[in-house]
């Protein structure tokens, strides 16, 4: 369960009093992130858990790839749930229940805007994720002699739009559902784009009519960009980047649309 610090919470909310639009998003980004470094659970969630699903599957070998080591399989995939990880779980379940205990309630009070928050949440998400990419490509360098092969501004662009889509995704639940029920949808989709993400699991090894499914949402797309994007051949990802932008737009319109404060 993600609480908000009291302190913290207060100084965001007199910071934004007498800020202009752009400083009062840089302002809360500041106090997401050192909210984000004060909640144990959520280093956890968002870096030790993918690196450590990334050594297991990359050590066992099992992982059923057509060519290539296992590492230039899962990273992307790994990547991709990290991300997952921090936006939809940690980001969505730390709101819900900032939202809760009356946090967003005494922001609302403040000139900080629907809209302004949400921008602020997303970015403290990508400057995290700095961290995880880092961390991930370091573990798969250091202990498998990765290298980095592919299109950089497209690993960015994919890594990006999944950024967008996920924090947005989990701002929507947390901005009209229960914290208990955020809590809840957030934990099952994750599980469920884990498994359909095909960042583990290829999607031809899936039954046809669940793979065709599953290349319609979010975590397949991300995961299919990044492929592409991290192959030798760098292939421009058409449909899995129009899929994220889709889901980009689409979420995060229902998220700024549908966010209350309590």
């Amino acid at each position: 369960m993600a609480t908000q610090t009291p302190s913290l919470s207060t100084n965001a909310i007199e910071a934004s009093q007498a800020a202009s639009p752009t400083r009062q998003i840089l302002t809360q980004t500041r106090f997401e992130l050192l909210l984000t470094l004060r909640r144990g659970e959520n280093i956890l969630v968002t870096l030790i858990i993918p690196v450590m699903l990334l050594i297991f599957f990359a050590s066992l070998n099992v992982i059923p790839t057509s060519s290539g080591s296992a590492v230039d399989f899962l990273l992307p995939g790994i990547l991709a749930i990290a991300i997952m990880a921090a936006g939809m779980v940690n980001l969505g379940i730390a709101t819900a229940y900032e939202r809760n205990y009356g946090v967003l309630k005494r922001l609302g009070s403040s000139p900080l805007s629907r809209s302004s928050l949400i921008i602020a949440k997303i970015i403290s998400i990508l400057l995290l994720e700095i961290i995880q990419v880092v961390l991930l490509v370091g573990v798969a360098v250091g202990l498998y002699h990765w290298s980095l092969a592919g299109s950089p501004a497209l690993i960015l662009l994919a890594l990006a739009l999944g950024t967008i889509t996920f924090a947005a995704g989990g701002l929507a639940m947390a901005g009209a559902l229960r914290a208990e029920l955020t809590l809840a949808g957030a934990n099952a989709l994750f599980l469920i784009f884990i498994l359909l993400g095909g960042g583990i699991l290829p999607l031809d090894h899936l039954p046809a009519p669940l793979a065709a499914l599953a290349q319609l949402l979010p975590a397949a797309a991300l995961t299919q960009a990044l492929q592409a994007a991290m192959s030798k051949t760098a292939t421009f990802p058409t449909f899995p980047l129009i899929v994220l932008v889709v889901w980009a737009i689409l979420i995060l319109f229902i998220a700024i649309r549908t966010f209350k404060w309590e």
